[in-house]
């Protein structure tokens, strides 16, 4: 490695700087909504997401990330999706909810309140990874 250096130094080569580190990768913002679902609503309520997916597709945006329960805690499903709606999707979104027939306001919170017995939902950043995280640290 020595003599490779010096060889190169002696025919007036450029030494290429090292790279500078790639910045990690943007974490986005995504709501997460975990279900409780009434006695006997389950296929109900999976069958009014599958519609709201619809709409998402046909507005170009994904489906809802479902992951189902199967072990230790109370919850049946857990929604994971966007924070917000990309704004050149708003109204693609819009005009799908409505050629599908979709309920908003109060009549989407009535229908939809009927499937669930109880719900959380909350804010996060991701998905990331711990290395990916802690390189966007202002100080080490």
């Amino acid at each position: 490695m020595k003599m490779l250096l010096a060889a190169l130094l002696l025919s007036g080569a450029a030494i290429p700087a090292p790279a500078a580190p790639a910045a990690p990768p943007a974490v986005g913002r995504v709501l997460i909504e975990i279900y409780r679902i009434a006695p006997g609503q389950h296929q109900a309520f999976l069958e009014e997401i599958a519609r709201y997916d619809e709409a998402n597709r046909r507005a170009g945006l994904p489906p809802r990330q479902l992951y189902i329960h199967s072990d230790g805690a109370d919850w049946d499903f857990m929604l994971v999706q966007p924070a917000k709606t990309a704004a050149d999707k708003v109204e693609a979104l819009d005009k799908a909810w409505d050629a599908m027939k979709l309920p908003s306001g109060a009549d989407f919170f009535l229908k939809f309140r009927r499937f669930i017995a109880e719900h959380s939902d909350t804010y996060a950043s991701g998905p990331t990874t711990a290395a990916d995280f802690l390189a966007t640290r202002k100080t080490p």
